[in-house]
């Protein structure tokens, strides 16, 4: 006699890529699921948690790398559910933060398959703090921003020229590689001595990160050939980085300017 199958869709937040940051929750679903959909971005210790007769496909999405379009993920983890069962579209950070992760459960629902969604840590939050730096803090920041850097049309989001003016912290995620341009709407807001910090691998252990005043972050991110996935953060919270002084006698002493 066949077994029934029961189609059904996860949605799993990864965390910011160590794979102990994983929720409990989005572990269990893991470890239930027929298929496992991930992305570029999930940490292979995730992996490992799949059981063995699971079927893993990847399914890319990394920063100029796109494996399938999204509307290929879109029918591909509604025809797995069809065919298998229990697939867990898992992916890195939180899927509904700049994760696209509404636009797969409204399909799945269009479809008729039930979906749930396990958020997960983003690392707008967890990359910084994992450095000390609160995105807020009584006397420094009384809010926070999380702006992404890469739109559809190509285009710097005017939200960073809105943020850039308010005294909050700003978070960008996806803006690496054009971190020279939201550094520039930043000093033409009379902010180029704004402490800033650039984080590639936030949460690993390959993980690299930069400081230094909005007017050089650029430079700084180039000469250690930072490059994604990675963050940018700017505000004066930044300035509570255990490093920050370091960092400031450092440069001083490479522009000559201490004995």
């Amino acid at each position: 006699m066949l077994q029934r199958i029961s189609p059904k869709i996860t949605l799993v937040g990864a965390g910011p890529g160590d794979p102990e940051l994983l929720t409990i929750k989005g572990a269990r679903a893991i470890r239930s699921a027929d298929v496992l959909l991930y992305d570029a971005l999930t940490g292979p210790g995730l992996l490992e948690l799949a059981r063995p007769e699971a079927l893993l496909v990847c399914v890319g999405k990394r920063a100029g790398n796109h494996r399938l379009r999204q509307e290929e993920i879109n029918r591909l983890m509604v025809a797995y559910a069809r065919s298998h069962g229990h697939v867990v579209r898992l992916k890195g950070g939180d899927p509904f933060v700049f994760g696209r992760g509404q636009e797969e459960v409204a399909y799945a629902r269009e479809q008729g398959i039930p979906v749930e969604v396990v958020p997960g840590i983003s690392s707008c939050i967890a990359v910084p703090e994992l450095q000390h730096v609160p995105p807020t803090r009584r006397g420094y920041s009384e809010s926070f921003w999380v702006i992404t850097g890469t739109t559809r049309s190509g285009e710097l989001s005017v939200d960073i020229s809105l943020a850039a003016r308010s005294t909050a912290t700003v978070i960008v995620l996806m803006g690496m590689r054009k971190a020279r341009a939201i550094a520039e709407v930043f000093e033409r807001q009379g902010k180029s001595q704004l402490p800033a910090m650039a984080i590639q691998n936030g949460s690993l252990p390959d993980e690299r990160r930069v400081l230094g005043a909005v007017s050089e972050i650029a430079d700084k991110i180039e000469a250690e050939g930072l490059g994604t996935p990675g963050i940018l953060v700017f505000g004066e919270v930044v300035a509570l980085h255990p490093d920050w002084g370091f960092a400031e006698v450092a440069a001083e002493l490479v522009a000559g300017r201490r004995a």
